[in-house]
């Protein structure tokens, strides 16, 4: 078994977009009208993708706060300054729970915890 993607429903496609392509860094891997009202739209290389999905009928999104997606990145000091230049507010952080990872949240255009997350 493999894991193909993580769907995430947005109340903005294209802000969603923006915010993954342009500060995450994922690739649109494809985009489509899935009926009159909705627009999907995968990002991502390789096997596991996100999967934006916007419906004009949904007026808006709840997303737990409790769930987050996790994104590597070679330094979180230089995508902290990223962010800053972006401004995208960090949501918490950064810790450092053991000597080998430092993390810190931001919050994607919908309220969805995004960590970004550094092997020391």
């Amino acid at each position: 078994m493999k894991f193909n993607w993580c769907t995430i429903q947005v109340n903005n496609m294209e802000e969603s977009v923006k915010f993954y392509r342009d500060i995450v860094g994922l690739k649109i891997d494809r985009s489509f009208q899935a009926g009159p009202d909705t627009e999907i739209t995968f990002l991502g290389e390789g096997e596991t993708k996100i999967e934006l999905i916007h419906n004009k009928n949904n007026s808006s999104v709840t997303i737990g706060a409790d769930i987050s997606l996790g994104f590597e990145v070679k330094s979180v000091d230089e995508m902290m300054t990223f962010l800053k230049e972006n401004n995208i507010s960090i949501h918490s952080g950064p810790f450092s729970p053991n000597p080998h990872v430092k993390f810190i949240y931001v919050l994607d255009p919908n309220g969805l915890k995004i960590q970004f997350a550094e092997d020391l």
